[in-house]
């Protein structure tokens, strides 16, 4: 410790002072030892805190380079032994670090910075510098190099100049380089591919802002992996950690696939179930399949007489959708049964072939022309199965550079079989509809034809049930002449219902035609016998018959007697075109709940020329109205349709109320009563059936 003591001196010479001593006071702080090596007489200087660092005391330090090699680390000796003797030879600067050994054999770490001086251009003849303790630095450089090895990520820093000053050994590994190899290089030249890549603008990005950045790269052979890097500028330059991701990329595009896949699959199967209109659902497959499969595809059906038809296709490429359209017009016609595509109607799996296979057996024409247009270099056709037959076929079509894989053909194979699946239920599902439909038709049979009146009925099953139900209609001649009308609603919207529908409506049959009863007795009587016969089912019912005494003909009127079970009550729409709810919504009871109860008759009188309309609610029930609504919504268009023969009235009655859609079954009957002195209408014929017939015996 060098020790300044005060002393009387002037104004310059004291700032002088204050700067010696103000330097003395910062070199104590830091711990810095000063030496001075005379080379001419050989001494060695050092100050007080330099001796105490080497494990010396004042009396024992010889003062000689002696005394400093005797404490130097062996393997440190002829190191800085070197360096020094640069240093005096070149007049230059000394920068080393080197371990010293204490007398109780403990190691410190030293660093000394000096520089030789002398006159003139003389060589050498002192050094003066400077050293100090750096054991606790080195040994946490130490243990940040130990970490740095032993990380399971690749690290290596770059100077300003680019160049490798550190590379770990999981660097060595994931770079393919060793660090002997590496350090001292630029990384530009090292590694080419970095050049005017993600990599440099990303490295050089961090440094010009001065903040880390994070991303991933792929860099091509030798490597061919990709990585995923976070790199941030420090002091010195850049540090750079980063991991080999390949695996884990492969892993999540194989993940990416297999969800678009799945979401394919499930579009596909939405499709298909969210619509009874399967055909129409299945021309937009294309739609579906393309691009997530293929470039382009043609969807091909077997139609009923067993011919191939394309229905459906399209094209990733806007511009080139129009001539997959005609390709897909002509093709067919033009391929022999030779082709892949007949193959594969028949092999029940999937057939790959070339584009150029098919091109070879096209003949010269309009189908080969477009499909060189389209270029296909890969066709791949996939069946459309379902329980055991091939309905059709879903071709795919992949342009040069794009091959379809293994995992392709399975989902597309997959698509096509579900399509299949539900075309065939489609045409099952048309069938049995066609097959109800046609027994419901077969129980609500023609109306009679009288010669005064004409009768016209209507059935429309509902557009989303199995277009059977309870409703039905009925027109037939009682043993007297009189002619009755029957409307009627059996709860339900099943097979169920039309099975209980059969019953009932023959029950009804039979107990008027054999009873020869006005409505108010038969509906009696079928009340009973539904009890009596336990027929577990509700319905309503409206029975009208017409009649008309000798006076009455002349007169030119009808007499309407009608009697109501629960249902909605008749409407007339009179000549002059205003139409009258002939009853209040109240009813008598509903058939089906006590066969004892009492019932009413209702009589109206109708002139010439009025219309009487008797409906189920299926014509104006909405979800979105209430039955008031839809009953007023009836009233408006029979009046606004009155003048319209009576079959032209009945359909746009139905199209104006459910626009072909309905939501529930509809059933009418209507009646238009005509002059007796002429002909009948030349529209009326089948399902066309006037009323008015006398009720008394013998009556014309």
């Amino acid at each position: 410790m060098v020790v300044v003591e005060p002393a009387d001196v002037g104004p310059e010479s004291a700032d002088a002072e204050g700067a010696r001593v103000r330097a003395q006071l910062a070199v104590d702080a830091a711990g810095i030892g000063t030496f001075d090596w005379d080379l001419t007489t050989g001494q060695l200087t050092w100050d007080e805190r330099l001796i105490e660092m080497f494990g010396y005391d004042s009396t024992g330090f010889e003062q000689t380079i002696e005394a400093f090699n005797a404490r130097l680390h062996p393997d440190d000796l002829p190191r800085v032994g070197d360096a020094l003797a640069v240093c005096i030879a070149t007049r230059g600067e000394l920068d080393t670090d080197y371990r010293i050994v204490l007398p109780g054999g403990d190691t410190r770490w030293v660093s000394a910075r000096g520089r030789a001086l002398g006159p003139g251009d003389g060589p050498a003849t002192r050094v003066i510098g400077v050293a100090y303790d750096v054991t606790a630095e080195v040994a946490s450089e130490a243990r940040v190099s130990r970490v740095l090895e032993a990380m399971p990520a690749g690290f290596y820093s770059l100077d300003h100049d680019w160049r490798f000053v550190h590379v770990n050994a999981q660097a060595e590994r994931l770079l393919g380089r060793s660090r002997e190899d590496l350090l001292g290089q630029v990384i530009w030249s090292a590694f080419p591919a970095t050049v005017n890549s993600v990599f440099e603008d990303s490295y050089r990005a961090a440094v010009e802002h001065g903040e880390p950045i994070s991303f991933d790269a792929h860099y091509p052979a030798p490597l061919n992996g990709w990585y995923e890097l976070r790199a941030w500028p420090t002091p010195d330059g850049l540090s750079v950690y980063f991991i080999e991701v390949t695996e884990r990329r492969a892993a999540q595009a194989q993940a990416d696939r297999a969800t678009r896949r799945l979401t394919l699959l499930a579009q596909v199967s939405a499709e298909l179930a969210g619509t009874l209109d399967v055909q129409a659902a299945t021309t937009r497959l294309p739609r579906l399949v393309v691009p997530a499969l293929a470039d382009y595809c043609i969807l091909t059906v077997i139609d009923h007489d067993g011919q191939p038809r394309d229905i459906g296709s399209w094209h990733h490429d806007p511009a080139s959708r129009a001539l997959l359209e005609r390709y897909a017009e002509v093709r067919l016609d033009a391929m022999p049964m030779t082709a892949p595509v007949g193959r594969a109607l028949h092999a029940n799996e999937a057939v790959r072939f070339s584009g150029d296979d098919v091109l070879r057996l096209l003949p010269p024409g309009r189908a080969r022309e477009l499909l060189t247009l389209l270029a296909p270099a890969t066709e791949v056709a996939l069946p459309l199965r379902a329980r055991g037959r091939t309905l059709g076929l879903l071709t795919l079509f992949f342009s040069a550079g794009h091959s379809p894989t293994p995992e392709d053909v399975s989902v597309a194979q997959d698509v096509a079989d579900r399509a299949g699946l539900a075309w065939d239920n489609a045409r099952l599902f048309g069938q049995q509809q066609q097959m109800a439909e046609t027994l419901q038709r077969s129980l609500l049979t023609e109306p009679p034809e009288p010669d005064h009146a004409e009768i016209v009925v209507r059935y429309m099953p509902a557009a989303e049930a199995a277009r059977v139900g309870g409703d039905w209609y009925d027109a037939f001649l009682q043993p007297n002449g009189a002619t009755m009308l029957v409307i009627g609603d059996v709860v339900g919207h099943d097979t169920a219902a039309a099975a209980a529908m059969g019953q009932v409506r023959s029950l009804l049959r039979g107990i008027a035609a054999y009873s020869d009863a006005g409505p108010c007795e038969v509906l009696r009587g079928l009340d009973s016998a539904m009890s009596v016969l336990q027929l577990d089912t509700l319905a309503t019912a409206a029975v009208a018959r017409f009649e008309q005494t000798p006076d009455e003909r002349r007169r030119g009127v009808t007499r309407m007697v009608w009697a109501n079970a629960g249902h909605l009550p008749p409407l007339a729409l009179n000549p002059d075109r205003s139409v009258t709810v002939l009853a209040d919504w109240k009813g008598d009871l509903l058939l089906g709940v006590d066969s004892s109860a009492t019932r009413t008759e209702n009589v109206v009188t109708l002139d010439r020329g009025a219309t009487v309309l008797l409906y189920t609610d299926g014509l104006i029930e909405r979800r979105d109205a209430d039955l008031d609504t839809g009953l007023q919504r009836l009233r408006t268009s029979l009046s606004e349709l009155a003048e319209l023969p009576l079959q032209q009235l009945c359909d746009e009655l139905i199209d104006r109320l459910v626009d072909g859609k309905p939501e529930d079954d509809v059933a009418l009957v209507a009646v238009r009563l005509h002059r007796q002195d002429r002909p009948r209408p030349p529209e009326a014929g089948p399902n066309r059936v006037p009323a008015g017939v006398p009720a008394d015996p013998g009556a014309p």
